[in-house]
């Protein structure tokens, strides 16, 4: 890495984490202020200054100027849909084993959270197959990747995952439907012989409908987990968990792909 790559450029992304902790992606411009409740800075003091620097807003604040992460990025894509959450991300590509050259199913393109993180996962020879019945939300996510210099990794195509999907032989599916029991079977066929099925579901309900399709068509290694996550506020003497906390956002419904008799 070279120690140019090191500096902030024009037109870059930062990461703006304030001294109250607030958190802000924001491109760097010529002449263009940044605002927030904390004061202002002009983003042309950013240009040629290594990540990691400190500032100070007008009225004093002290805030830390990072390099965004690909998750940084994509956790502030506009909210079209509901997202699924870093918490629940790490578990679900854990659990289905993605990695560099896989070919994975996705279905629900959503805002293009997970797909954008998939993405780059299965980089430099795999890909990933997203599918969405809403042409404006496969456009949007279209856009964020290009962006994000991920869009070669992914095909984004217009249909019901339940009954549309052309591919066979993947690793795996990962599934953000309303009704993901009605994409089992499809997917049944489409994976490898123990290839790991991931779907997420807001409702007790539907996880139960899951779990009887996914054993009624041949699936085994059945799983549902719930992630919370509970943020700590760290003080000398006063070091305690946060009051409020991030509960409940899905159930995460796993299983792997057996082969018939």
């Amino acid at each position: 890495m070279s120690y140019d790559s090191l500096l902030i450029k024009d037109s870059d992304r930062v990461l703006i984490v304030t001294e109250k902790r607030k958190r802000y992606l924001v491109q760097v411009r010529e002449g263009k202020k940044f605002h927030c409740s904390e004061g202002f800075i002009d983003t042309t003091q950013l240009i040629g200054r290594p990540f990691g620097c400190r500032v100070t807003s007008n009225t004093g604040s002290r805030w830390v100027v990072l390099n965004p992460t690909l998750a940084d990025r994509v956790m502030f894509f506009p909210r079209t849909t509901q997202v699924v959450y870093p918490k629940d991300i790490g578990y679900i590509i854990v659990s289905s084993g993605v990695g560099p050259g896989c070919r994975v199913l996705e279905g629900g393109t959503g805002t293009g959270v997970l797909t954008s993180i998939l993405a780059y996962l299965v980089r430099p020879y795999g890909k990933v197959y997203s599918y969405d019945v809403k042409d404006e939300y496969l456009e949007a996510a279209s856009l964020r990747l290009r962006q994000l210099g991920l869009d070669k990794y992914v095909e984004l195509k217009h249909g019901d995952i339940g009954v549309d999907v052309a591919e066979t032989d993947l690793d795996a599916a990962i599934i953000d439907v309303p009704e993901p029991w009605k994409a089992v079977e499809r997917c049944y066929s489409c994976l490898k012989p123990s290839g790991v099925w991931v779907s997420v579901s807001p409702t007790v309900e539907q996880v139960v409908q899951t779990f009887e399709a996914l054993d009624e068509v041949g699936f085994s290694d059945t799983s549902c987990v719930e992630l919370l996550l509970r943020n700590i506020r760290v003080k000398r003497g006063m070091t305690r968990p946060e009051f409020i906390m991030r509960g409940h956002t899905t159930f995460i419904v796993s299983a792997r792909k057996t082969v018939k008799d």
